[in-house]
C-alpha cells in the first residue's frame, strides 16, 4: 500500500491534504499540456503546411509519462469539419482522470458537480474525431457564456491555491510553504525578496499570493498574479535549473513579460509566440515555458529574485495599456510600460490616481493654446516628449500615493509636469531655430562652392545642388509642422507667418544652388576675377546675414518682460546687422549686374549668372522681412510693442 493509503487507513485524512494538493497541482500541469497539444493539433490540421511545433519541452515541464502524446499533433487532419486524432480515447481518459485528481482535495459541491458533468462529457466523445464545437468546449477560456473544460480547470486551480495556503505549516517572508527541504528555504527567501521589493507597486490590488512545496526532486513555487483565471505562474526549481510555465490571455502582455525575463537570462520555448485566441476552437490564451540555467547557487538566487520582482508589473497591465492607448500610439504606450517597469515605478499608481483621466484633465487645464479636443499627446509633444511626460506622471502618481497625498495634489503636480513638457517641446522658436540652421547650411554651402570654384566642376556643383534640395525639403517640413500647430492653436499663427517668410530665404538659396549647377555645365564663359570676387563677396555677406538670423532667433526665444537691457540691445543690434546686410547685398547685386552686362557676351551665361545673383540677393530680402516680423514678436515679449525701432 502507498504511504497515502496507509495514512488514510489510519484515519489521519488531514495529513493527506498536502500530498493531494501536490498531486492535484501536478495534474493541473498535465491537463494544461494536453489542452495545448489539442490546440496545436487543430492548427496543424487546419493548415498542414505550417511548421510543426515541437512540444517536447512543454511535455518535460509537465512531467508527462505518455510519449505517444507527442505523435498526436503531427498526425491530426481535418475531414468534413471534424479533426481526426490518433489516441483520442486515451487522451479523453487522461483528461478525465487528471480532472478528478485535481478535484479530489476540494470539498466544494458546485465544483464537484461540474467535474462529474465533464467526466461524463468526455466519456461520450467519439473515439477518433472532434468537432469544432467540441474543441471550443474543451479549450475555450472566455467567461460569460457556457462552461468549458478549460474554465473548470482554471477554477479548480484557484481553489487549490487557496487550499494550499490553508495547509501551509510555515511562512517564509510571506510565502505559504509546507514539506520543504532545508535547501529550499534560501531559494524561497530569494524569490520573496524580489517579490516584496516591488510588491508595494500594486498598492491595494489583490494578487501576488505565493505558495511553495517540494514534489520529489522539484521545488514548486506558485504565484497568483491577480484575479484573472488564466493569469498564473508556476515555477519549478530542480538542481540549478528554473523552469517557469506562464499562461496569459493577452499576447501583448505575454510579449512584455517575455522581454523582461529574457533580459535577465530566460530562454523561452518555441511555443512562446503561439497565440491560440484566433483558433476555430475559440481558445484565447498563450502558454509558454522559460528556463534559467544557473551556474551556481548565487546565480540561482539572483534569477529567482529578479524574476519575482517583475511579476507585479503584470497586474492590470492590459488596462494600463488601453488607457495609455487613448493618449498615445501603441508603440509609445508599450515603451512607457516597459520603461516604467525597468525603473520599478510601475503603472498601478497612475491608474489609481486617475490614469488617462488625470492626463486629459491636465491637457484641458492648459487650454486651447496647447491642446484641442481630440489631440493625442504624441501628436502635440512628439513621441519622445509624450513618453517623457507619461513616465514622469507615473512617477509622480506613485510617489504621491506612497506619501498619502490627495489625488487633487497629484493632479496639480501632473499638470505642472505637462506644462513644463509643453514649454520645452513646443517653444515657438524651436522650429524657427531649426529652420534657420538649414538656411545657414545652405548659405555656407554656397559660399564654399564659390570659394572652390564649383562653377567649373559640373560633378561638384551637382552634388551641392542635391544636398541643397534635401536641406530645403527639411526646411519645408518644418513649415508644415508649424502650419499644423497653427491649425490647433491660434498663438501659432504669428510664428507661422514668421517661418513662411524665412522659408523664402531657404527657397532662394536652394534656387541659387540649382542655378550654380546649370552654370557649371559650361555656362561660366566670361567669369573673370572681378566677377568671381563680387559673387564671393555677395555670398559672404549673405552667409553673415543667415548667421545673424540664427543669433536673433536664439536671443528672441529668451526675451521676456524681465529680460535685461543688454539682452534687448543685443537682439536689436543683431536685427540691424541683417538690415545692413540686405542693403550691402542690394548694392553688390547692382554692381555685379553692370559687370555682367559689360564683361559677358554669351547669352546663356549672362542670363543664368544674372538669375544666380538675383537668387542670392533675394535671400537677404527674405531675411530682412523675417527680421521685422521677429522684432514685433520680441517687442511683445518684453512689453515694448509701441516702442519699435524705426523702419529702415
Amino acid at each position: 500500500m502507498e504511504k497515502a493509503g496507509v495514512v488514510q487507513a489510519l484515519g489521519q485524512t488531514k495529513l493527506l491534504g498536502p500530498a493531494r494538493v501536490r498531486a492535484a497541482l501536478a495534474a493541473n500541469d498535465r491537463l494544461k499540456f494536453i489542452l495545448t497539444l489539442l490546440q496545436t493539433a487543430w492548427t496543424h490540421a487546419a493548415v498542414p503546411e505550417t511548421a510543426h511545433v515541437d512540444l517536447r519541452r512543454e511535455y518535460a515541464a509537465a512531467n508527462m509519462n505518455a510519449p505517444w502524446l507527442l505523435e498526436v499533433a503531427g498526425a491530426a487532419y481535418l475531414e468534413d469539419r471534424l479533426m481526426h486524432l490518433v489516441h483520442l480515447a486515451r487522451i479523453a481518459a487522461l483528461l478525465r482522470d487528471d480532472l478528478r485528481i485535481m478535484a479530489r482535495p476540494l470539498d466544494e459541491a458546485e465544483l464537484q458537480k461540474r467535474v462529474e458533468h465533464w467526466c461524463s462529457w468526455l466519456d461520450g466523445l467519439e473515439p477518433e474525431h472532434l468537432s469544432s464545437g467540441q474543441m471550443a468546449a474543451l479549450t475555450g477560456g472566455k467567461r460569460g457564456g457556457a462552461d468549458t473544460f478549460h474554465i473548470l480547470v482554471m477554477d479548480l486551480h484557484k481553489s487549490l491555491n487557496r487550499l494550499a495556503a490553508a495547509f501551509s505549516d510555515e511562512d517564509i517572508d510571506g510565502a505559504h510553504v509546507w514539506q520543504l527541504d532545508e535547501a529550499d528555504r534560501p531559494r524561497i527567501a530569494a524569490f520573496m525578496r524580489g517579490l516584496n521589493r516591488t510588491r508595494g507597486l500594486k498598492f491595494d490590488h489583490p494578487g501576488l499570493d505565493t505558495a511553495a512545496t517540494r514534489d520529489g526532486e522539484r521545488l514548486l513555487i506558485q504565484n497568483d498574479i491577480g484575479t484573472n483565471d488564466a493569469h498564473v505562474l508556476v515555477i519549478q526549481v530542480e538542481g540549478r535549473t528554473i523552469t517557469l510555465t506562464y499562461s496569459d490571455l493577452h499576447d501583448r502582455r505575454f510579449a512584455f513579460f517575455q522581454t523582461m525575463l529574457t533580459e535577465i537570462g530566460a530562454i523561452w520555448s518555441e511555443s512562446q509566440a503561439r497565440n491560440t485566441s484566433g483558433l476555430n476552437a475559440g481558445a484565447d490564451y498563450i502558454v509558454s515555458i522559460a528556463r534559467f540555467e544557473c551556474a551556481d547557487e548565487a546565480a540561482l538566487h539572483h534569477a529567482l529574485e529578479e524574476l519575482a520582482a517583475r511579476i507585479v508589473f503584470l497586474i492590470d497591465w492590459n488596462r494600463a495599456r488601453k488607457r495609455l492607448g487613448r493618449l498615445v500610439r501603441k508603440a509609445v504606450a508599450l515603451r512607457v510600460l516597459e520603461i516604467a517597469a525597468k525603473r520599478e515605478v510601475g503603472h498601478m499608481g497612475w491608474l489609481l490616481a486617475g490614469g488617462d483621466g488625470l492626463v486629459f484633465s491636465a491637457m484641458e487645464a492648459l487650454g486651447a493654446d496647447s491642446f484641442r479636443i481630440g489631440d493625442r499627446l504624441d501628436d502635440v509633444l512628439g513621441s519622445a516628449g509624450a513618453e517623457t511626460f507619461l513616465l514622469d506622471a507615473m512617477a509622480l502618481a506613485k510617489q504621491g500615493l506612497d506619501a498619502r497625498r490627495s489625488t487633487a495634489q497629484i493632479a496639480d503636480e501632473v499638470r505642472l509636469s505637462l506644462a513644463r513638457q509643453v514649454a520645452c517641446h513646443r517653444s515657438e522658436f524651436a522650429a524657427l531655430t531649426e529652420h534657420a540652421a538649414f538656411c545657414h547650411a545652405l548659405a555656407e554651402g554656397l559660399r564654399d562652392a564659390l570659394a572652390h570654384q564649383a562653377e567649373g566642376d559640373e560633378k561638384v556643383a551637382a552634388r551641392f545642388a542635391e544636398r541643397a534640395k534635401a536641406w530645403e525639403r527639411k526646411a519645408d517640413q518644418l513649415v508644415i509642422t508649424v502650419r499644423e500647430r497653427a491649425e490647433r492653436a491660434t498663438r501659432w499663427q504669428t510664428y507661422l507667418h514668421l517661418i513662411e517668410r524665412a522659408d523664402d530665404a531657404a527657397d532662394a538659396l536652394e534656387d541659387a544652388a540649382f542655378l550654380l549647377s546649370l552654370i557649371a555645365e559650361n555656362h561660366h564663359r566670361g567669369w573673370n576675377g572681378e566677377i568671381r570676387a563680387g559673387l564671393q563677396q555677395l555670398a559672404d555677406t549673405t552667409l553673415r546675414a543667415t548667421q545673424d538670423h540664427v543669433r536673433a532667433l536664439a536671443i528672441a526665444s529668451t526675451l521676456t518682460g524681465a529680460s535685461n537691457a543688454d539682452d534687448q540691445e543685443e537682439f536689436l543690434s543683431t536685427c540691424w546687422r541683417v538690415v545692413n546686410a540686405e542693403r550691402q547685398c542690394d548694392t553688390l547685386a547692382r554692381t555685379l549686374r553692370r559687370l555682367l552686362v559689360r564683361e559677358i557676351d554669351d547669352a546663356a551665361t549672362l542670363s543664368l549668372t544674372t538669375d544666380f545673383v538675383a537668387a542670392i540677393e533675394s535671400t537677404t530680402d527674405a531675411l530682412l522681412r523675417t527680421g521685422y516680423a521677429m522684432r514685433e514678436i520680441a517687442f511683445k515679449r518684453f512689453g515694448a510693442v509701441n516702442g519699435a525701432a524705426a523702419d529702415a
